[in-house]
């Protein structure tokens, strides 16, 4: 290859959109469109929900370099993928070099702290933060490998380095348990899954450092540090 037919060769990038918002996808792809189009070709796929992620995931010969996924979404109960979490680490089993970017509402620090542990994410960005420039930053920052969290992120991890906090489910759960409800039962109770529930429960055994403890066990700790009255 000649030296200015080298020039002119892009760098090609796969690139998955999970959200179920189209005007955020439509954003995203706007963003990443314009990101240095001398040097880089991007090609894009769109999903909506959990369901069309995964069967574009598991169904195409497609390696992605880069997925952007939103973390709140319509499930795939049946393959048991409920967000943007399980979405990215099913990436993580079959395409372990792709880079994440993970996209969310949520600003409870247990949440965040629970995402930056279970995934790792090359991108984590609370919603709110995000402006186009924004977004061409974060994706400047992880397309040459580097991390990146935006503003909210880093001052929620700041100020909350030495305490604890849960969200409202998690309470939920908390309460229910103290109450002597057993956890196959707490879905009568809190609007989500069983699966979410058990889930929960187990980071909350972790954050709590009860993991080989009952039920019991961890009431007693949320009790003993405030988190349950």
């Amino acid at each position: 290859m000649t030296t200015d037919s080298a020039a002119l060769t892009k760098i090609k990038n796969n690139v998955l959109i999970v959200d179920d918002h189209p005007f955020i996808i439509q954003g995203y792809k706007n963003a990443i469109t314009r990101y240095k189009p001398e040097k880089f070709e991007f090609f894009i796929t769109e999903a909506k929900d959990c369901e069309s992620a995964f069967h574009v995931i598991t169904n195409t010969e497609t390696v992605f370099d880069i997925a952007f996924l939103d973390i709140s979404m319509p499930p795939y109960e049946e393959k048991g993928l409920y967000s943007g979490e399980d979405l990215a680490k099913l990436i993580m089993d079959s395409m372990p070099d792709c880079k994440i970017i993970m996209l969310t509402m949520f600003t409870e620090f247990l949440k965040i702290k629970t995402i930056i542990k279970n995934i790792n994410p090359s991108g984590l960005v609370i919603k709110n933060d995000l402006t186009f420039d924004e977004l061409l930053f974060a994706f400047n920052k992880v397309i040459k490998n580097e991390k990146y969290y935006s503003q909210s992120v880093l001052k929620m991890l700041e100020s909350q380095e030495h305490s604890i906090e849960i969200d409202l489910f998690d309470k939920q759960i908390l309460f229910h348990l103290s109450k002597g409800t057993k956890t196959k039962d707490l879905p009568q109770y809190i609007p989500i899954s069983l699966n979410a529930i058990e889930v929960r429960k187990l980071n909350l055994k972790e954050l709590l450092k009860v993991t080989d403890g009952s039920d019991i066990d961890l009431v007693r700790e949320a009790k003993n540090i405030g988190l349950l009255f």
